[in-house]
């Protein structure tokens, strides 16, 4: 399985860190890669916490064009760099389970919100973590 997150440029809540972690310990059989957009904040929490826990899955990072936000980390495949809405449809289209950590209610201008549309709209599998660890499947 490959996996998509997003998640906001503020970081994971504790509570959102915990719910990760679980989950990626009970799919840590079924994951062959995972996706995610190389921005400070959740991105790179999730990063770290991948590589930590399973050096051996294979992490493909897709960053943005802007610098501004850009948290270098080591991927074992690269993309170009793209502009954020195109970035975050690659990582949809390159995923069978989108991960998404907002930290709230859903909203217009949001990267992770417009993440998750895209993802309903190419009928994914979608988990959103709360940032009080509650997980929601859809």
């Amino acid at each position: 399985m490959k996996i998509g997150f997003t998640g906001t440029r503020r970081g994971l809540s504790a509570a959102q860190k915990d719910a990760l972690l679980d989950t990626l310990i009970n799919m840590a059989e079924e994951t062959a890669e995972v996706h995610h957009g190389m921005c400070v904040g959740a991105d790179d929490e999730f990063h770290n916490m991948v590589r930590a826990l399973y050096p051996a899955i294979r992490i493909v990072g897709h960053p943005p064009d802007d610098p501004k936000f850009f948290a270098p980390a080591k991927c074992d495949v690269m993309w170009s760099p793209k502009p954020y809405l195109e970035r975050n449809n690659n990582i949809v289209y390159k995923c069978d389970l989108l991960i998404a950590c907002p930290n709230g209610p859903e909203k217009q201008r949001s990267g992770v919100w417009a993440t998750v549309r895209a993802a309903r709209i190419a009928h994914k599998k979608i988990h959103i973590v709360w940032p009080d660890g509650t997980i929601e499947t859809r």
